[in-house]
């Protein structure tokens, strides 16, 4: 045994959406690798849940749409 690691998780590369409950305050990052799936993800998850598309990621860092690296997102507990 040992101590747990507290290195923080690296994102692949792709494209993230977060699902959650309705109400809920927390939820999961769920990645498509290609905007398509993405978005065809998002449509079949609006039914019942909440859905926010985060966006892409290359290289551990969010991208917005003009090519620029955003800096990384905050960790979600």
């Amino acid at each position: 045994m040992g101590r747990p690691s507290t290195k923080p998780k690296k994102l692949k590369d792709g494209f993230y959406l977060e699902v959650k409950n309705q109400g809920a305050k927390s939820g999961i990052k769920i990645r498509r690798d290609t905007y398509e799936e993405m978005m065809l993800a998002k449509k079949n998850f609006e039914r019942t849940k909440e859905v926010k598309v985060l966006g892409e990621v290359v290289d551990d860092t969010f991208v917005d749409e003009k090519g620029k690296k955003k800096k990384k997102a905050a960790k979600a507990s």
